[in-house]
């Protein structure tokens, strides 16, 4: 039988990516913008990473300098890129159909594993993806009643984050062949940081982020949603598909919606609640191998 541990791990990444608006509030109440906080995201990742390595990782450090660009994908394509497009994509449009179109990453993922890792789109995963995508525009709460309208160059930036998301495992997935996850992990975070950090500025304002309670947020984000989500989600990743792997992922913005209405008490329409799930339904869906008869029973299913 197959072991569900890859697929717990990437749930578990997935939960701990929707506790990142406990700590991006925290931080946004303090005065840093957006991109301020994704680069105090990778730095403090970054650090925490190269101290852990240091003492638990040692045999796991260094890497091939060939095989730096597959951390330029990781980090800078996808990690700095996606939240790029992101966080542009929430100001050019709005957050719920940012939201939307960021969850389209499965569907890109399994195009490009298609294309370039030689995965297959069987009914089953091209059903889960269509009902995520789907569940997830739901869940964002877009009717399309609002009539609003928005140029192409904004809901093209808006699929760039779903793009962004999607590379991660497609990077990740080729990196893992050669290096262990903690490896990939650091080094993503490594690059994403050599990369932002110089651009937002975020030196500058050094000093601020220790005082009070800010630091708390900074490593906390760091850690939670950061460090021990996208480990397990590589960990994950290392042990199946990248294409289901994504899907598993979409856990999130359930998670996230969950821990709104019970901490900042949200609340959920009905087109929201049904969004929400008709992503558990594709999870379970991608998931659930329905046992065969007893002959044949020594080839997988």
């Amino acid at each position: 039988m197959t072991s569900k541990l890859p697929y717990i791990m990437i749930a578990f990444a997935a939960a701990m990516w929707g506790l990142i608006g406990f700590f991006v509030k925290g931080l946004t109440a303090a005065g840093f913008s957006a991109m301020e906080i994704v680069a105090i995201r990778v730095l403090t990742a970054a650090i925490i990473l190269i101290l852990v390595g240091i003492v638990y990782y040692r045999n796991h450090l260094k890497i091939r300098l060939q095989d730096l660009y597959l951390f330029v994908g990781t980090g800078i394509l996808s990690i700095v890129f996606f939240n790029w497009s992101y966080f542009t994509a929430i100001n050019l449009l709005s957050i719920p159909i940012a939201v939307a179109l960021l969850y389209t990453s499965p569907a890109f993922v399994a195009i490009l594993s298609f294309l370039f890792l030689k995965e297959s789109i069987n009914r089953k995963k091209l059903l889960a993806i269509v009902l995520t995508v789907i569940g997830c525009t739901l869940a964002a709460g877009i009717t399309g009643k609002g009539g609003a309208t928005f140029s192409v160059s904004s809901i093209l930036i808006g699929l760039g984050a779903g793009f962004g998301y999607a590379l991660y495992s497609i990077f990740g997935k080729i990196a893992l062949r050669r290096y262990h996850p903690f490896t990939v992990t650091m080094y993503t975070f490594i690059v994403a940081s050599a990369a932002l950090v110089p651009t937002t500025g975020i030196a500058g304002k050094a000093s601020s982020v220790f005082t009070g309670d800010i630091w708390l947020y900074a490593i906390g984000l760091g850690i939670f949603p950061t460090v021990l989500a996208y480990f397990a989600y590589s960990w994950g990743l290392e042990r199946t598909e990248s294409s289901t792997a994504a899907v598993v992922a979409t856990l999130e913005p359930v998670i996230a919606t969950m821990l709104g209405m019970i901490v900042y008490g949200d609340r959920l329409g009905s087109l929201q609640l049904l969004g929400s799930a008709m992503i558990i339904i594709s999870v379970i869906a991608v998931n659930i191998t329905l046992p065969k008869r007893e002959q044949k029973k020594h080839f997988p299913v």
